[in-house]
């Protein structure tokens, strides 16, 4: 069966858990070849080996995305170690505190914009070359419904997800008419990490897993697809794929 992904070089942060972590094990499936980020290097490295040892190919890179600095050398590295950038799955995220607005510690606030938006900023501007590089840049960043509602104490990680999916419009219209892609998939309820500690008295059972959505991403990054600027509702692309 023909790979989807064939030979199509892929960036995902957030790679070592969770959502990012099923959608490398999916792109391998799909013969990319993987460069993995984060910060847990180990634990990166341990995906790593998996993948490697089933015939797939993946470097992984140690990366602090709230720190710009590790970010900039991140992309430095990504740059000198491939000629071209494919796929570029921005999965890593911070959640922020979880109290009311008026009580919101202001590091906090900013830890989280500089992980959820200022690191996207920063690798978008630095592999821009790599991306304009391959016959069908694919990118995806990742949303939150609470983007667009208002939640009690969702706060920063509201916030930053909104100012994220802006900057993704404007990215859509800006590189409108070249090979550049962009979209943004809002996961939903899923089961990982960080739903547990958004939602401590939720049913794990109960949600769908990151296996589950892991295909959405691999039509998204593929180089047939052609959408732009469309934020994708997980949670209603399972539900009609289960129906057919």
């Amino acid at each position: 069966m023909t790979q989807r992904l064939h030979e199509r070089i892929a960036l995902i942060t957030g790679a070592n858990r969770g959502i990012g972590l099923a959608v490398a094990r999916s792109f391998a499936k799909e013969g990319a070849n993987l460069l993995l980020a984060g910060r847990n290097a180990k634990a990166l490295k341990d995906i790593q080996d998996e993948i490697t040892a089933a015939g797939g190919h993946a470097r992984v890179f140690a990366v602090t995305l709230d720190d710009a600095a590790s970010v900039r050398r991140f992309a430095a590295e990504v740059a000198g170690a491939v000629p071209r950038l494919d796929i570029f799955v921005a999965n890593a995220a911070s959640l922020g505190a979880r109290v009311p607005l008026i009580e919101y510690p202001l590091d906090a606030w900013q830890e989280t914009f500089r992980t959820n938006v200022e690191a996207n900023l920063l690798l978008l501007q630095t592999l821009d070359p790599l991306l304009k590089a391959s016959d069908s840049a694919r990118i995806i960043m990742l949303s939150a419904g609470v983007a667009r509602q208002g939640k009690a104490t969702t706060g920063s990680y509201a916030v930053s997800k909104a100012a994220l999916e802006a900057m993704v419009r404007i990215y859509a219209v800006e590189t409108a008419g070249t090979r550049i892609r962009v979209n943004v998939i809002n996961p939903g309820p899923t089961r990982t990490a960080m739903r547990a500690r958004a939602a401590p008295d939720e049913d794990p059972a109960t949600l769908k897993t990151p296996e589950d959505i892991a295909p959405l991403f691999v039509e998204l990054a593929a180089p047939e697809c052609q959408r732009q600027g469309d934020v994708v509702n997980a949670d209603t692309w399972f539900a009609e794929r289960k129906r057919t």
